[in-house]
């Protein structure tokens, strides 16, 4: 199995939060994790930290499914690409949901071609405009949400987690 590495973004917990948010990446891991939590300016009573990982490809795709839906929790995920992978950024708030995109080399989210097809068709029948679905494949409505939230942690420290076994 390739293995890459990657960061965990968490954004905003409320304090309370904070333990299972942990228990939560260790089952992910298979080991006991501890975060070094710093208050989140960006909302009253919250706590946020970073954590770099090394582990197998889709690492990124599991923490997703473990940490989404827990209300006032917001956190965004990132996996390298690999020799046999794409690279992936997940982005999570309570009132959007998952975003989930296929970076490039340089970060830039690419837009699968069948994804871009349903959008101008979808405007043609009537449905969206085609602006309004470009920025939801390019997940700005998640980046909006989150770039305070992001802002706020400028300088926080990172910890690196690297697989064992």
């Amino acid at each position: 199995m390739s293995t890459t590495r990657g960061v965990l973004y968490i954004h905003s917990a409320p304090s309370a939060l904070c333990p299972h948010v942990e228990w939560a990446v260790g089952g992910v891991f298979g080991l006991p994790v501890h975060f070094d939590w710093t208050g989140q300016p960006a909302e009253r009573a919250s706590y946020r930290t970073e954590y770099s990982w090394s582990g197998p490809t889709g690492t990124a795709a599991r923490l997703t499914s473990a940490l989404k839906g827990w209300q006032r929790l917001r956190f965004e995920v990132t996996e390298e690409a690999t020799a046999a992978t794409e690279a992936a950024r997940y982005s999570y708030t309570p009132r959007l949901g998952i975003f989930h995109a296929v970076t490039g080399l340089h970060g830039d989210i690419m837009v699968p071609e069948d994804r871009l097809k349903k959008a101008i068709l979808t405007e043609a029948l009537g449905g969206a405009d085609l602006a309004t679905s470009l920025d939801e494949l390019l997940g700005r409505p998640w980046d909006e949400e989150l770039e305070p939230f992001r802002h706020a942690g400028d300088g926080a420290p990172v910890r690196w987690l690297h697989q064992v076994g």
